[in-house]
């Protein structure tokens, strides 16, 4: 039998609430599920021997998510979960607080308490997929991490009864609806699982309970399909195919159910338990092996083909996450390193061509150079002053709690530490309170322009060469940032160079008859590394769009790697006509003399942004 992860009746544990580094990790924690429950009144905790039994467990009497810190894997303080990259490094137990936040979210019925009954435990453990068919109806990106929980955790609970050493980081787990659930921890998958796996018998229940977690998900696009076919095959030996049919039938009208549709639910438990012959009314059949089977040393074994096809079903998830998390990361990893040298290669190709003003009789030629005019550079002093605003930053406070002096002292936790004092406990209330102010450094700014230089932006020419210099001579008064600008037609020529405050305006014009928008963005990306984090980045595209065919797709692809950056791309359009690329914001000009501000705006909002 499987722990309790839904509390409807909490009672005192005997576990320490968190402190330190996992007080801090609760908090942000805190911060994040009232998103995932769409809720603004949950708590969680997460320390080492929390959760009750289980990775993870919900407790509505007090609006309280409970996670086991022995599953994070890694330290407290390493942990920023605000980060969705981060998140990766302990998907499973992230997942966890997925599932428990979908309790939170959709688990608004509960059981009536009693004598303990087979239909209310089929009824709790199909509450387990119908929540996360909900959460997924409301949050689809949710399905990776709620995979991530399923195939590391509850897969390995079946697979394993016994926690090890090896196995205690992955753990196992988690859920059930509100009542007394049923799904709750073993010891997790791994290379320290144990090949047997004890508890796990031929029995129509216990064959039906792994086709209702497990089964189940996979209609959910949870879990994998082609990975639950041997297990499915397996189930139906034991079950036989209509029985399974059956079964299948009632998860998937659990899946439509609403979530206080408590009627419905207790319904279908009922019917769960006359599909496969158990008394409605009757306590669930207990775990057993009844169907073991001798060793080869005359021994019982608790091995059963359910067993064998879990365990194996298991190894194949834990392959294919591998195979998966490998390959992806060794192609990404050789993508992004080709696609740097190549950004690399080009800026050092476009920035050290020798292009004077007044020297250009080719295509894409700069063409003159004028002084700047008073209103320019009134304008690029402006600009400075918001670019320095939007980048200040407010220091940090951060409070510290202590039993003992220096700090603070909070009477109303000195009060709690005398009252547990007095009822003969130790005194967890830390009354002395010190505050700290980290300055946070401000981000530096990267902003590169790329304009068109085909004749239909000739309109456009005069405005850019202008916003250009105010650009860079403003970055020249606000400290590490950095602007450049480069025209591209049939070649691409730099305007501005990356930390050169120019003091004359470039100009040139706009009549050549090619597109090089791709090797525009890698001069602008190897020069600036706007594909690289660690600071404000923003690529600004002039340009109508009508590219040829081939172009765009390769602009797309430039496009869409900074955007997964982090880079903001801003499109310049002149009317409608103008064909903007996929995964750009696009701002209409209806005046070019407005070109300068609209940048500057974006370039701002960048930097409050970072």
């Amino acid at each position: 039998m499987t722990s309790t992860h839904v509390i409807t009746t909490p009672a005192p544990v005997p576990s320490a609430d968190p402190r330190g580094a996992w007080l801090r990790l609760s908090a942000a924690l805190s911060e994040e599920v009232c998103n995932l429950a769409d809720r603004e009144d949950l708590t969680v905790t997460c320390a080492p021997g929390k959760g009750r039994g289980s990775p993870g467990c919900f407790i509505p009497a007090l609006a309280t998510v409970e996670l086991d810190g022995t599953y994070l894997g890694h330290a407290p303080d390493s942990c920023d979960p605000s980060r969705p990259a981060d998140r990766e490094r302990y998907a499973p137990l992230w997942g966890v607080l997925v599932h428990e936040a979908a309790h939170a979210a959709h688990t608004r019925w509960s059981h009536t308490t009693g004598a303990p009954a087979a239909y209310v435990e089929a009824a709790l453990m199909l509450e387990e997929s119908r929540i996360e068919a909900a959460q997924l109806r409301r949050r689809p990106t949710d399905r990776r991490w709620l995979r991530a929980s399923a195939s590391h955790l509850i897969l390995a609970d079946f697979a394993a009864r016994t926690p090890t050493a090896a196995t205690a980081s992955a753990g196992t787990s988690a859920g059930t609806s509100a009542g007394t659930p049923q799904h709750a921890t073993g010891p997790a998958s791994g290379p320290g699982a144990p090949g047997g796996i004890p508890g796990a018998a031929m029995t129509p229940w216990d064959a039906a309970r792994a086709a209702g977690l497990l089964l189940a998900r996979a209609d959910l696009g949870i879990l994998n399909r082609t990975e639950m076919m041997h297990l499915a095959l397996t189930i139906a030996d034991v079950l036989g195919r209509a029985r399974l049919a059956e079964l299948s039938s009632l998860w998937n009208a659990a899946h439509t159910a609403h979530d206080d549709d408590r009627d419905t639910m207790l319904d279908l438990g009922r019917r769960w338990c006359e599909a496969i012959g158990t008394a409605p009314e009757q306590p669930a059949p207990s775990g057993g092996s009844p169907n073991t089977e001798a060793n080869k040393d005359g021994q019982p074994s608790t091995s059963t083909p359910l067993a064998e096809a879990i365990q194996a079903t298991l190894a194949s998830v834990e392959r294919a996450e591998k195979a998966k998390s490998g390959t992806a990361t060794q192609d990404e990893h050789a993508r992004e390193q080709h696609a740097r040298e190549r950004a690399d290669r080009t800026a050092q190709k476009v920035f050290t061509i020798t292009c004077q003003p007044g020297e250009g009789d080719g295509p894409t030629a700069i063409t003159g150079a004028r002084a700047p005019r008073p209103a320019e550079q009134a304008a690029a002093r402006r600009l400075a002053r918001a670019l320095r605003s939007a980048s200040h930053r407010e220091p940090v406070v951060t409070t510290v709690t202590s039993p003992m002096p220096p700090g603070r002292l909070r009477m109303r936790d000195a009060l709690a530490a005398d009252a547990q004092r007095a009822a003969g406990a130790v005194p967890t209330a830390e009354p002395f309170a010190q505050r700290t102010r980290r300055p946070v450094p401000s981000p530096p700014l990267r902003l590169g322009i790329a304009c068109d230089v085909t004749g239909s932006m000739r309109a456009l020419a005069d405005p850019v060469a202008s916003a250009a210099w105010i650009l860079a001579r403003a970055a020249a008064y606000v400290c590490d940032a950095q602007s450049a600008t480069v025209i591209f037609g049939a070649k691409v020529r730099p305007v501005t160079h990356p930390g050169i405050a120019p003091t004359r305006v470039a100009q040139f014009t706009a009549s050549d008859r090619d597109h090089q928008f791709a090797e525009a963005v890698d001069a602008l990306d190897g020069a600036l590394d706007l594909s690289r984090p660690g600071a404000a980045r923003l690529l600004v595209v002039v340009s109508d769009g009508i590219f040829p065919d081939y172009e765009r797709d390769l602009g797309r692809d430039r496009i869409k790697r900074l955007t997964a950056a982090g880079c903001a791309v801003l499109w310049l359009a002149m009317n409608g006509r103008t064909r903007p690329i996929e995964g750009a914001a696009t701002v209409t000009l209806t005046d070019p003399a407005q070109a300068a501000a609209v940048i500057g705006t974006a370039a701002a909002r960048a930097l409050r942004r970072a």
